[in-house]
């Protein structure tokens, strides 16, 4: 068996399984947020279920329109906390939260072995992990919640092997999106990406986050990584709780198999309007920027914001481009005050915001007028996705946002540095 089918095959109750089948999975953890929550609630009260499951294994994060936006989120997250509390439930308020797939994994609630699903469709991101994590909907999330099960039908695999050394200003968000626009948005559809390969064993657990967290860009039902001794250095830091590991077999049958050559791997830019339209930065040519946007569930790790910074370094932001940087976690805001790195942000004209999601859904702490552009280090970038219709969104990794957002311009960290 594959990685995945290891996974659910132990939380199934059964030897083997294969792809197409369909199981009921019983799940270790279940996530939602400020926009999902009153959905959930409302199909809870459809099923007349008053007592969930097992409320520790419910985890609740208020970030997509928190800090309150506006009248209307803040009654939906005084919806949220007033479940949250009613049922005893796993929740972060703002000020000791952060982004959602940010926090999990650093406080240790996300584990290898595990099977998650949240009300979210980034919950794909704790597959760095070497756990089965996938998004719902606000009704499968409902019914998790009363039962602490899913029924699904067991994907099949793909493998990608990034073979090589990675280039200087190369990390995982280059590798996903080279990947995505390799295959197209819906190349994996309904399947599980494992990600493999020398390049792979070599990369940050950050970088593991990035990739896991845009399998869905590419229609995935999942990313996924073997556990190997980073991921469990990683969470020997971030908890103490037990966990299982899986292994792929070695004749473990897997729907195709895509191979790289990193050394040969720019950094990657994601045009209009889908994250699959890609190019090298030295492709982009002269695209002029509004906004440049460091953070996200994808990119406002620690990592993240030292790559950023030390571009930024003894730098200005471009005085017709703003720059907002968001940590992914008070967690990480901490850290990265404490390196120099806010007053490194600072100091070259960035604003720095609190952990949110804000920008990356239009939500708030950067919405786009008609004719913006901006370069995110987020997830996606369809029409509308950050503001205005009438606006662009192009994606990056954080070094090619710092080094863009000081020439005002989609630009490569060797133009800065």
């Amino acid at each position: 068996m594959t990685l995945a089918e290891k996974i659910l095959a132990a939380h199934s109750g059964r030897r083997k399984v294969n792809p197409g089948e369909f199981l009921n999975v019983e799940v270790d953890l279940i996530l939602a947020n400020d926009v999902m929550t009153p959905l959930a609630v409302k199909g809870l009260q459809r099923l007349g279920v008053g007592k969930l499951f097992e409320p520790k294994k419910v985890v609740i994060v208020p970030d997509h329109f928190c800090p309150n936006k506006d009248i209307r989120s803040a009654e939906a997250a005084k919806l949220t906390r007033q479940f949250a509390k009613e049922q005893g439930l796993v929740y972060f308020e703002v000020g000791r939260m952060g982004i959602e797939h940010v926090l999990l994994p650093e406080q240790g609630l996300a584990l290898p072995g595990q099977v998650i699903v949240g009300a979210d469709s980034h919950t794909c991101t704790y597959g760095a992990l070497g756990a089965f994590a996938t998004g719902m909907g606000s009704t499968d999330i409902a019914v998790a919640m009363a039962t602490g099960e899913i029924w699904m039908k067991v994907p099949p695999t793909i493998k990608f092997v990034y073979h090589g050394k990675l280039p200087e200003w190369v990390g995982g968000k280059d590798l996903i999106l080279y990947a995505i626009g390799g295959i197209g948005v819906d190349g994996a559809l309904y399947s599980v990406m494992e990600f493999a390969g020398e390049a792979i064993a070599e990369l940050t657990m950050d970088g593991r986050f990035t990739m896991a967290n845009m399998a869905v860009e590419a229609g995935a039902k999942a990313g996924i990584f073997s556990v190997d001794d980073k991921t469990k250095e990683y969470v020997a830091t971030h908890g103490n709780e037990s966990y299982s590991t899986y292994q792929p077999d070695g004749n473990a049958e897997y729907a195709n198999v895509i191979e790289y050559d990193v050394s040969e791997i720019e950094p990657q830019v994601a045009f209009p309007y889908l994250p699959s339209n890609v190019k090298s930065v030295s492709q982009a040519g002269e695209v002029k920027l509004d906004q440049v946007v460091i953070g996200g569930c994808t990119n406002g790790r620690l990592d993240d914001l030292r790559v950023a910074a030390r571009l930024l370094q003894g730098k200005q932001i471009h005085s017709e481009t703003r720059c907002i940087i968001i940590p992914g976690s008070q967690q990480v805001y901490l850290e990265a005050l404490r390196e120099g790195l806010i007053e490194t942000f600072i100091e070259a004209g960035a604003a720095v915001s609190t952990p949110t999601c804000g920008p990356c859904c239009g939500g708030h702490m950067g919405v786009l007028a008609a004719g913006e552009r901006c370069l995110s280090t987020t997830n996606r970038n369809f029409v509308g996705r950050m503001g205005s219709p009438q606006s662009e969104v192009y994606l990056a990794s954080p070094a090619v946002a710092a080094a863009s957002a000081i020439l005002g311009r989609i630009a490569s960290p060797e133009e800065v540095i």
